[in-house]
């Protein structure tokens, strides 16, 4: 029997998809496109990844099953031609500050190997070398590289005095303990601002001690600087810190450097151990391309094997465009798009034939200069005889594609429809929505807006920025741009530090199911008073989590089942059905709808059904930012990145008042070419309402619509960390992003 040359899918009903019928060609690169909620994540994630890992999970006993990925099986009447697959999103790496790019790729274990064979002096074997393990991490900073001290500077404000509020802590108000135990005692002037003190007097009230005993009239005996005692209380005790204390912690506490290993996590005999003259933690603060090189230097027989598996690890890096990255950058710190290219480097050296790898927008915090590196790496995995399944919107990957599969025609459900299938070269008159934004062209803007000020970001050092100072506007839209690892994000968390902006991110607004658009945007309330007004009972009977939620599930719709050592297993509650409230509850309705039936209801629906204008203005934000396509019972948990981001810009437009500057991390994540006029709209609306944004951007729409640009590079890495252009977007010069923009847009 011949092999099957597609992966046949028939009836797939996962989520807004309408009985899909799809023949995907195996062996092939197969770009998904459409509209942002169209469906396209729903038949490649959930429904063709998702039953393949299923199946691949059902070959192993259930003792392992149990500690492998669970699949939920796709609503689906038939899918065969599966392979096993590989599935690589763009969910950051993530992970404690003990994950570094070394621990996740495996480099580091291959570096511990030899430096425990070949160091000088000899330390011992490869655990020596953790920073993880008892007998290898430093002391002080327990394998961290960094400690946590008290931010003396937040902790008082100088220009206050004591009876003003000087210090900050909890606790301190005037006419409190422990503001008596410093204002009452005799020893400070509690009237004078603290600046105007002796310095002998403010080292006492800090830190005690010695400075103490130089007072006149001197403190009383035990007595305890106001750091001594927050440190007491806060940061030297092991017990489990209330939700309280942790918030007070991270007000006024900083993380520093280790003063002992000064961030290289070791002990100091690890510390002190060298291969070709240089430490491991030397050797860990190289960038990888230039480590690759290095490790060729070691030729000593009895280390062959890992040498040879560590620089396939560290030119794989390179060969992704991570070369400027180095061993001991933690995990965390990675952007969703540098996060997506490391889970790559597993597999670029794999021999594995006729898998299915599965990508969900690759080409995200990519600039596009660096586009034509990432379609070389998925063709690669094509010619080894895989087969390469990519959801992407941008129209390079699509151009690249043995086949375009388009789903649509529009999102929510209005979508989960095969609108498209072929080659790129025929998609430009198919008519559908990705068709006709090929086609089109965005005028750039005209007249850079007026700045209401400015914001100075001064001698920024973090990461690759070299003693960049920029002053960014206020009241305007400005744009970070460069090659990927060029600084942007640095440079960005640098104006978060140092000045009060808020981020707008792409991490998970919730991870309860219980959290949905109902609860994030207030609207539960005033839904339950109009049922519970329309039908003259307590509104407490609209509330799953409360009276009217099913006895059974506990108002959550679905019954978890612990198995043990097999699957837990999740199904619908059959008392009621998934609808999570008691029939009785059920039976009021509004216009005709019950309350379950209000859950199952759109946003862009609830807006023109529901008859309350409280209920109409609080989702109107969530339909502005093109989010009319979630239901109002959908757990917030399932949204993507892109769409997380969008949640919290409607949640700011609904709440900020005061001018505020915003900071927005790739905004046009998972958004299809036709959202970008609505996402323009939203930067637009935050900036006439008096507000301040910056973006970190790569789409050239975007930056072209920008008020101001600051321009990152020219490489990345060591070769970037520099400014290479202020000013209005059409000044730019011969940069990366200069040469994009004219071969995108030629005059």
């Amino acid at each position: 029997m011949s092999q099957q040359r597609n992966i046949r899918v028939r009836g797939a009903r996962t989520n807004n998809l309408k009985s899909l019928d799809v023949d995907v060609p195996r062996g092939q690169l197969v770009v998904f496109v459409g509209l942002s909620g169209s469906g396209k994540s729903s038949l490649v994630f959930d429904t063709i990844a998702a039953e393949a890992g299923h199946q691949l999970n059902e070959t192993f006993p259930p003792f392992v099953r149990n500690r492998m990925t669970k699949w939920t099986r796709p609503e689906v009447t038939e899918i065969s031609g599966l392979s096993p697959a590989v599935v690589i999103g763009q969910r950051r790496v993530g992970g404690n500050s003990r994950s570094t790019v070394g621990t996740y790729t495996d480099a580091w274990s291959y570096l511990r190997l030899i430096f425990s064979r070949l160091s000088t002096p000899h330390v011992g074997e490869s655990n020596r070398f953790s920073f993880n393990d008892p007998t290898g991490m430093c002391p002080t900073c327990s394998g961290l590289g960094e400690v946590v001290v008290t931010a003396v500077d937040r902790v008082v404000d100088m220009d206050r005095s004591l009876e003003d509020g000087a210090v900050r802590l909890p606790g301190f108000v005037q006419g409190n303990y422990w503001y008596s135990l410093y204002a009452d005692i005799g020893s400070f002037d509690a009237t004078t601002p603290l600046r105007d003190w002796s310095e002998d007097q403010r080292q006492a009230l800090l830190y005690g001690g010695e400075h103490a005993e130089r007072l006149d009239p001197r403190p009383p005996k035990g007595f305890e600087g106001v750091v001594e005692r927050f440190e007491r209380i806060y940061l030297n005790t092991s017990e489990d810190l209330s939700e309280r204390k942790r918030e007070t912690l991270a007000q006024f506490t900083r993380s520093d450097l280790c003063p002992d290993c000064h961030g290289d996590r070791l002990n100091e005999e690890s510390r002190s151990a060298t291969v070709l003259g240089r430490t491991i933690g030397a050797m860990a603060r190289m960038e990888v391309s230039d480590l690759a090189d290095l490790v060729t230097g070691v030729t000593e027989p009895s280390v062959r094997p890992a040498v040879a598996a560590l620089k396939d690890r560290l030119d794989a890096l390179v060969t992704i465009g991570l070369g400027y990255l180095h061993l001991g950058r933690p995990t965390p710190t990675l952007s969703g798009g540098e996060s997506q290219r490391i889970k790559t480097v597993k597999h670029l050296g794999s021999s594995l034939m006729e898998m299915l790898y599965v990508f969900d927008e690759p080409t995200v915090g990519l600039h596009p200069h660096d586009v034509s590196a990432m379609i070389t790496l998925l063709r690669q995995l094509c010619d080894k005889g895989n087969s390469v399944l990519v959801v992407e919107h941008d129209p390079a990957v699509m151009a690249a594609a043995d086949q375009v599969v388009e789903i649509g025609p529009r999102a929510g459900e209005h979508g989960g429809a095969l609108v498209f299938q072929g080659p790129f070269s025929e998609l430009g008159a198919a008519g559908t929505a990705t068709s006709v934004e090929l086609s089109r062209t965005r005028r750039p803007r005209e007249e850079p807006r007026t700045p209401t000020g400015q914001v100075v970001v001064a001698d920024a050092c973090r990461n690759n920025l070299r003693k960049v100072t920029v002053e960014i506007p206020t009241g305007v839209m400005t744009v970070l741009t460069g090659v990927a690892g060029s600084g942007k994000s640095s440079l960005a968390r640098e104006l978060v530090n140092q000045h009060d902006a808020i981020v707008i991110d792409q991490r998970p607004v919730s991870a309860s199911r219980r959290s949905t658009p109902i609860t994030y945007t207030g609207v539960a309330a005033p839904i339950r008073k109009l049922f519970a007004r329309r039908n003259g009972v307590a509104a407490s009977l609209f509330s799953a989590n409360s009276e009217g939620g099913c006895p059974d599930c506990g108002g959550t719709g679905v019954i978890y089942t612990d198995l043990a050592f097999m699957d837990g297993q999740e199904t619908v509650c059959e008392t009621c059905q998934g609808r999570r409230f008691t029939p009785d509850v059920l039976r009021y309705t509004v216009d005709g709808l019950s309350i379950a039936d209000v859950e199952d209801l759109t946003i862009e629906e609830a807006i023109r059904r529901l008859p309350d204008r409280a209920i109409t203005k609080a989702l109107s934000h969530l339909d502005k930012v093109g989010l009319g396509y979630l239901r109002l019972g959908q757990p917030l948990s399932t949204l993507s990145g892109g769409e997380c981001q969008r949640v919290k810009v409607a949640k700011e437009l609904r709440e900020a008042s005061t001018p505020t500057l915003y900071v927005l991390d790739e905004p046009t994540t998972g958004l299809h070419l036709a959202d970008i006029d609505t996402l323009l709209g939203l930067l637009d609306d935050l900036v006439e309402h008096g507000h301040g944004v910056v973006v970190i951007e790569h789409n050239l729409d975007v930056i072209r619509h920008a008020d101001w640009l600051i321009d990152l590079g020219p490489g990345p890495g060591r070769h970037g960390g520099r400014v290479l252009y202020e000013g209005p977007v059409t000044g730019v010069g011969d940069t990366p992003t200069g040469r994009a923009l004219r071969e995108a847009f030629p005059s």
